[in-house]
């Protein structure tokens, strides 16, 4: 009786383990997968059928043909690429936000500036501004097309400013005399030593310069940055890479087992081998963002560039009414050096200097900041920018990590026995592998020629490269384009050769010519008499000098 039950308890045994093993022969729930996932199949077998026709996923009973393999390997190529851009977009569209914000504000800054002073300077003065209203268009061009890119020079540009600037007014200043293009040029050879506009050229021109090869170069290195996460992400999957992904992503579906996703460090293995050369340039993207945040204290701090343009125009007019009141000292020492002019035989009104230049600028009121198509200052689009940089930081050698998160590839939290470790369900036991190309040479998941970067990465690398050093420049106040063959040491802008710290103003003040004082007893002795201009010729000197600087915003 014993022995009875004993064989009707095997034989129940037996049975129920026929009926395990005829479920997990059982390819229902791959079908239903696949449906779920928009594959169209012709045929999916009903149960397991014999997987020598296998090229890629484990060749023992399988619910997958030679049709459903392929189909899979390259839906895995696919889904791939989709994973790197879905976890890129943010770092891509921060660059492309951002870029288009800083460019928009830099560029209608100028626009308002501009249009501010030249609305003021036709108000106030009229006709003399508006027929000298071209230097100053000329300056905010040559502006504008330094910022966009142009090959301009800002130093030699900015002292031929103050140079046209200097011929109106001493022009205006003796319309008495005839002046000659050689008599304008003589007076030139003068203009360091008599310094008619004060200290202000000096102190804007490295104001100006340092403000604009900040803003330009910080513009630029968005864009790089905008360029380099857009090619970067697109990747190309080498045939191991494919065949890595295909096993880690479907492969469960053939073994009958679709739910079940990859482990952890299974999928980290697959994908640091798949984007070995994205990690490598890492190091170079993580210089490249701290040389952009060293940009953006500047511009913060003392290169910003709203600081310097908003009140411009007053700094303008303090160099013109220093030389309007010196104007006699000014003519007297040009004479002295050039000669004196033929005179052009011309009678003028006498009206009082003082009447033209009742109305001084008023002074600048931070309140007064233009509204600008970015909706906002520069100093809290330079408070977000540095926070989403600093988050950038170590982006591409955290790609894996990013990409193998719970529900989205891997099996998450879940049991390392519950996880799929490209050959069934169980716990994965490869160690993981380090960052970059050559730490893939044993790479358990992809085989990787660590002989063979990638040229498109490897153009990455040197774009960045070029851009932190022009970003390095910047933050001292250079513009590597362009070296300083002045003898002015103002080490600031884009002709300045200094490779360490920029010096100050205090610095570079110490290097400037003496200014030459101007003599405010009146004239000397009774040819000053003859040479100093009359009083109605200073007076529209002095209105049309005014009428240009306040174009000059």
């Amino acid at each position: 009786m014993l022995r009875l039950e004993t064989i009707l308890c095997t034989f129940s045994l037996l049975c129920v383990a026929a009926r395990a093993d005829f479920k997990a022969r059982n390819c229902s729930e791959v079908r239903e997968a696949c449906v779920g996932k928009g594959f169209s199949f012709a045929h999916v077998p009903p149960q397991e059928i014999p997987g020598e026709h296998l090229r890629v996923c484990p060749q023992g009973n399988t619910c997958c043909t030679q049709e459903m393999e392929d189909t899979f390997g390259q839906q895995s190529k696919q889904d791939f690429e989709n994973l790197v851009d879905e976890v890129s977009h943010e770092l891509r569209s921060t660059f492309v936000s951002r870029h288009k914000r800083f460019d928009e504000f830099f560029l209608e800054l100028l626009e308002n500036t501009e249009r501010s002073l030249n609305e003021m300077f036709v108000r106030t003065y009229g006709k003399p501004y508006m027929q000298n209203s071209e230097v100053f268009e000329n300056l905010f061009a040559e502006l504008k097309r330094y910022y966009t890119g142009g090959n301009v020079n800002l130093e030699e540009m900015l002292n031929d400013f103050w140079s046209r600037l200097l011929e109106r007014m001493f022009t205006l200043l003796n319309s008495q005399y005839v002046i000659t293009e050689d008599y304008l040029e003589c007076i030139s050879k003068y203009t360091d030593q008599l310094k008619p506009f004060g200290d202000v050229p000096r102190k804007l021109k490295a104001q100006v310069t340092r403000a604009f090869i900040a803003a330009r170069t910080f513009v630029q290195g968005l864009s790089v940055g905008r360029e380099v996460a857009q090619r970067v992400s697109k990747v190309s999957s080498t045939p191991s890479c494919m065949r890595a992904l295909t096993k880690m992503l479907y492969c469960p579906f053939c073994q009958g087992m679709p739910a079940v996703k990859s482990c952890k460090n299974y999928c980290l293995n697959v994908m640091k081998g798949c984007l070995a050369n994205q990690a490598d340039l890492d190091p170079e993207w993580n210089q490249y963002i701290d040389a952009l945040l060293l940009v953006a204290q500047r511009l913060e701090g003392p290169f910003n560039i709203e600081s310097v343009m908003e009140p411009i125009d007053v700094k303008i007019s303090e160099a013109i009414m220093n030389m309007q009141d010196n104007s006699a000292q000014v003519s007297y020492r040009v004479f002295q050096g050039c000669g004196q002019p033929k005179p052009a035989g011309m009678t003028r009104s006498t009206r009082s200097v003082s009447d033209v230049f009742n109305a001084r600028f008023r002074p600048y009121s931070p309140e007064e900041r233009p509204t600008t198509a970015a909706g906002t200052s520069l100093d809290r689009l330079v408070v977000d920018i540095k926070e989403k940089l600093k988050l950038s930081k170590k982006f591409w050698t955290n790609l894996p990590e990013a990409m193998c998160v719970e529900d989205r590839v891997t099996a998450g939290n879940a049991s390392d026995e519950e996880c799929w470790n490209g050959h069934t369900k169980g716990r994965y036991f490869p160690e993981v592998q380090k960052d970059g190309l050559t730490n893939q040479v044993n790479n358990p998941e992809v085989g990787v020629d660590i002989t063979r970067p990638d040229t498109v990465i490897r153009q990455q690398i040197m774009a960045l490269r070029v851009m932190t050093n022009k970003l390095r420049n910047a933050y001292n106040g250079n513009d590597i384009y362009f070296q300083d063959t002045s003898d002015e040491g103002s080490g600031s802008g884009s002709g300045s050769g200094c490779t360490d710290v920029c010096p100050t103003d205090m610095d570079s003040a110490a290097t400037e010519a003496p200014v030459v004082k101007a003599d405010r007893s009146g004239p000397v002795g009774d040819t000053a008499v003859h040479h100093v201009p009359s009083v109605a010729l200073p007076t529209m000197l002095a209105l049309s000098a005014l009428a240009l600087h306040r174009q000059w915003r």
